[in-house]
């Protein structure tokens, strides 16, 4: 059985809000990714797969899928941001995510049908930084909640000893 919140009904810990930010963030870039003049040969934009000609911003490959994933992904950081310990598997789960589609990304030939998704070199960078900023946040926020906790709450300055 999952100990009970810390949190004050209303208010939400650092790594709640770091989950939420990022969500909001993937449902962002998920409907960029829908619109024309956003995303560069929006014409040639494909359900999957590298032959898709669109890029989001002009400098990111998608697809339909592409943009799908980002949209699902984006409201499960939405509904997992609800609680802090489930705030923090989205952050370590999703960035995982990440760093596995960093290293595909790295080993897939650009233009062949494994490359589904699809994905090119600037992709793989930013894939490699949300991995790496994902994974530390779930770590990071984790550690320091820990730390504040003294039985009931986050720590105040009353809780603090010399």
């Amino acid at each position: 059985m999952a100990p009970p919140s810390t949190t004050r009904p209303g208010s939400r810990t650092p790594i709640q809000l770091a989950a939420a930010g990022l969500g909001i963030v993937f449902v962002l870039v998920g409907v960029l990714g829908f619109v024309p003049g956003v995303t560069t040969g929006y014409d040639q934009l494909t359900f999957a797969g590298h032959m898709s000609g669109a890029a989001l911003l002009g400098v990111f490959d998608v697809s339909v899928l592409h943009n799908v994933v980002h949209l699902l992904f984006g409201v499960a950081g939405l509904a997992l941001s609800r609680t802090p310990a489930a705030a923090r598997g989205f952050l370590l789960g999703g960035g995982i995510v990440y760093l596995v589609l960093w290293v595909y990304g790295l080993v897939v030939d650009f233009d062949s049908a494994a490359n589904f998704v699809p994905l090119n070199t600037a992709d793989n960078y930013l894939h490699l930084v949300l991995g790496v900023v994902m994974v530390a946040l779930g770590m990071l926020l984790h550690r320091n909640a820990s730390r504040g906790r003294a039985g009931t709450g986050p720590a105040t300055a009353a809780d603090v000893r010399p």
